[in-house]
């Protein structure tokens, strides 16, 4: 007798069913996103997979992998949203191609909250990397590392923007570059410090750079292929440890977006320009973080007499 796995509608029967996993890494290709947030799918769709395996698959299905993924306590919301959103996405192509009911309908991600998770460099941390940075001697390798940290400091890029930068996308006699933003699909001008400029312009002249993308590996294996985000991660990593510094690379972004915000005394909008926040929603949790730690000693002062 054949298998089936049964819907409420229609039945789906098992051999149907390994057809579509056979099939989803070629669902995803049809989807006009990149080819990082494509791996990044098929990485996490065999949970669900799995999961109907082994529990069937009807209507609540949907409904039951999200409690499935609220019971498990080795995952962080924003882990299981990943793996939620993944799941609809697959079952939405599935029901646009008329394979299957949509059970997606009016089932949520689990809230976030909007706080940080994770903090940003502090004063001192980036002056114990920059005085680091400022003596090392020169060469290609310190001259890329100069011009890397230059982007993440003074222009608060994220990694996969630096990755993205290539020769013809700077222009560097107007102190400016062209850079392709995260979930952007063209590319847009930002204003560059003097010396921003200055390391780049270094970096560029130290390992004969022309054309092409900005920052090249230097290891024999990959030598001259462009340099992946997680390439950068594992260097601006590596400088971290050694200089112990207990943060992730977003803290720099974080460091940069915060001294914006002091220096333009909460005028977001403002702020926003320079750090291409899609929306102002994200600034105010900066904004909240930065209000409550100057406010701390006086919420002290409140206590100061009582205690214990």
């Amino acid at each position: 007798m054949e298998t089936q796995i049964a819907t409420q509608d229609q039945i789906l029967t098992l051999d149907s069913f390994e057809e579509l996993k056979q099939n989803a890494d070629r669902l995803f290709e049809l989807l006009d996103i990149s080819q990082q947030t494509i791996k990044d799918y098929r990485s996490r769709l065999p949970l669900f997979i799995q999961f109907i395996e082994k529990n069937g698959f009807n209507r609540t299905t949907y409904l039951e992998f999200k409690r499935y993924l609220e019971a498990r306590n080795d995952y962080s919301i924003s882990t299981k949203n990943h793996f939620l959103i993944t799941a609809r996405i697959w079952l939405r192509e599935l029901y646009k191609l008329g394979k299957i009911p949509d059970i997606t309908l009016n089932i949520s991600t689990f809230p976030e909250t909007k706080k940080h998770k994770k903090q940003g460099l502090n004063d001192e941390e980036i002056s114990r990397l920059t005085a680091w940075l400022q003596e090392l001697p020169p060469s290609p390798q310190n001259s890329r590392l100069r011009a890397m940290f230059s982007l993440f400091i003074f222009e608060g890029l994220r990694s996969v923007e630096v990755a993205r930068l290539n020769f013809e996308d700077l222009d560097l006699a107007n102190n400016r570059t062209f850079i392709l933003s995260k979930g952007k699909k063209d590319r847009e001008w930002i204003k560059l410090l003097p010396k921003t400029v200055r390391h780049i312009q270094e970096h560029l002249k130290q390992n004969n750079i022309k054309a092409g993308a900005i920052f090249l590996c230097q290891s024999n294996s990959n030598k001259n292929k462009r340099l992946t985000t997680r390439s950068i991660r594992r260097e601006v990593m590596k400088v971290f440890r050694e200089l112990d510094i207990q943060k992730e690379v977003h803290g720099l972004r974080h460091y940069y977006t915060t001294k914006l915000i002091e220096a333009y005394e909460g005028n977001l909008l403002q702020v926003a320009k320079y750090t291409r926040h899609s929306s102002l929603d994200m600034l105010m949790v900066y904004y909240d973080e930065i209000s409550i730690e100057k406010d701390f000693p006086k919420l002290c002062s409140v206590f100061r007499g009582i205690n214990f």
